[in-house]
């Protein structure tokens, strides 16, 4: 028998906030402590990597989930992942505004900024075979089809729906990225720019994946290698960061996700008699 889907769906704001007043109230705490912490910057070498509120924010949430501390449950758990999407949407108004306001930019930009954002497309295929090979399914679509920021994920809950195997790994990484992506992109960047097999300008430019924290760490990380060239790594991570975000959702809309979907059928039936196999799966082989 088909196990009946849960629906989050109320009569008013307050209906709501009377069932899940636990989520709203533990999200203000938690921002609260974040911001109150601010940044930790940590030097590695010549350069540095940086922890974000919302590395602390994210490790709140991940205590007070049902698997630690118990303070909320599995139905406060799937109630919030809900509420992802919603929390997004200004942040996809922004980028909107940021596109329309910055077209000369993007016209006036030389070709190795207007092709930044298919740098993006190694990502599936270098992280969807080991996806595969670790056992996941269809989440692996959701997950390594980009680097999950707040547009990607929007994309994949539009297509392949919120409560979707994709929109699960989608989700995943975006909560993984955001406590380990940032202190990733502060060594990875500490690494590269040390090497000085780049120009600065270069490594700015790359910075600007269409994730604001990992550009943030790591130009951060650059500009204390290069202080003298500080100015236009800043520049040109925040002109890399608008148009990873602009080209980054017709990039992955027309793109990335077909591309990583239909490889997934291509490689999952190849892959997976040589996957990891969960204790669900060995249950019912025996």
């Amino acid at each position: 028998m088909a196990k009946k889907q849960e629906v989050y769906q109320y009569a008013s704001l307050k209906d709501r906030f009377r069932v899940e007043w636990k989520i709203f109230a533990l999200a203000y705490v938690f921002i609260l402590i974040a911001d109150n912490i601010g940044q930790i910057k940590i030097p590695v070498g010549k350069g540095m990597f940086i922890l974000f509120p919302i590395f602390y924010a994210i490790i709140l949430g991940v205590l007070s989930g049902p698997q630690v501390l118990k303070i909320v449950e599995n139905k406060h758990v799937k109630a919030a992942s809900k509420l992802v999407v919603v929390g997004i949407c200004p942040f996809i108004a922004k980028l909107g505004i940021t596109a329309g306001a910055n077209i000369d930019v993007i016209l006036d930009a030389g070709p190795a900024l207007l092709l930044h954002g298919f740098g993006n497309l190694l990502g599936p295929l270098l992280a969807l075979p080991i996806a595969i090979l670790l056992g996941m399914k269809r989440e692996s679509v959701g997950a390594c089809h980009s680097i999950n920021r707040e547009y990607h994920m929007a994309l994949v809950n539009n297509i392949y729906g919120p409560d979707s195997a994709e929109a699960r790994g989608s989700l995943s990484i975006y909560i993984v990225g955001g406590m380990v992506g940032t202190i990733y992109f502060g060594l990875m960047a500490s690494v590269i720019g040390m090497t000085g097999l780049f120009h600065p300008q270069a490594l700015g430019m790359a910075s600007g994946v269409g994730a604001g924290i990992m550009m943030a760490s790591a130009s951060a990380s650059l500009c204390a290698i290069y202080p003298e060239w500080a100015d236009t790594i800043s520049t040109l991570a925040s002109v890399g960061e608008t148009m990873a975000g602009i080209t980054g959702i017709y990039i992955t809309m027309f793109l990335a996700i077909p591309m990583t979907d239909k490889l997934y059928k291509i490689l999952e039936p190849k892959l997976s008699k040589f996957a990891l196999k969960s204790k669900n799966e060995e249950e019912t082989q025996v």
